[in-house]
């Protein structure tokens, strides 16, 4: 019977097994389906060596990775929150050369940065943005079920029994779509705000939620992902998150 490999040697057999592409990404230069462009072009080589198979078993921090020539090594890990205003594209780029929200970042001096999440074009508020990867793929894991509040702007006024159908939630197509906690802020004469939080998010959870239950949304506005809250952020306006705050939305402690 073969003897069970160490920690160590489990550990360099699952780096092996990250794919090139995977890795580029890892190291937080790039977006995977960047990278696997890259790879494919023949743009990256392994230990001197072009390679064009995105999947190539490769050894991060343990083989020589190269872009276009030059050396590839992990760059610094980035969190950004961002109060994204209504109309901007949460995309690299856009076919109909629409803005993005990387228009507003682009004298910012960053590097590549991923969004963390989405907001559809028409939503606003508080969009993270990184270029770490894994901590990525943490806040946005389903299995997490990490907070995400929203105040809503709808036409009409919501009845208690309303309120109660929008956290029971509705079946719209194949989805079934509910609401954690929903409150009343405040109301008007044709309009009210609602404070919406969600535990899941679904393609344009809230809009489908609420036009299924004949309310029309007005406006749209994230304002909080876990513990972190979009405070005083001004409408465009980005800033790092604090060594505290990385922290508290780093869902791998918890899960």
């Amino acid at each position: 019977m073969p003897r069970p490999l160490s920690p160590a040697a489990q550990s360099s057999q699952r780096q092996a097994n990250h794919g090139l592409a995977r890795v580029l990404s890892k190291l937080g230069i790039c977006s995977r389906s960047q990278a696997e462009q890259w790879v494919r072009e023949g743009r990256v080589a392994l230990n001197g060596r072009i390679v064009r198979d995105p999947q190539h078993p490769t050894q991060m921090h343990r083989q020589a990775v190269s872009v276009d020539g030059k050396p590839v090594a992990s760059v610094e890990r980035i969190h950004v929150m961002f109060n994204k205003p209504r109309g901007l594209i949460v995309s690299a780029s856009d076919e109909q050369s629409r803005d993005t929200v990387y228009t507003s970042l682009a004298d910012a001096g960053l590097p590549w940065l991923g969004p963390v999440g989405r907001l559809d074009k028409a939503s606003e508020g508080l969009l993270l943005l990184s270029n770490d990867t894994v901590w990525s793929a943490g806040v946005t894991d389903p299995a997490t079920h990490l907070d995400k509040t929203y105040h809503v702007q709808i036409v009409g006024l919501p009845n208690a029994s309303d309120l109660h159908a929008m956290r029971e939630g509705v079946s719209d197509a194949e989805d079934f779509l509910s609401a954690k906690q929903v409150k009343l802020l405040r109301v008007g004469e044709k309009n009210a705000w609602l404070e919406i939080v969600l535990d899941e998010g679904r393609n344009r959870h809230i809009r489908r939620l609420l036009a299924a239950l004949d309310f029309e949304v007005l406006r749209l506005i994230r304002v909080a992902v876990g513990p972190l809250t979009l405070g005083e952020l001004g409408k465009g306006q980005w800033r790092r998150l604090s060594p505290d705050e990385i922290v508290a939305l780093d869902t791998r402690a918890t899960v």
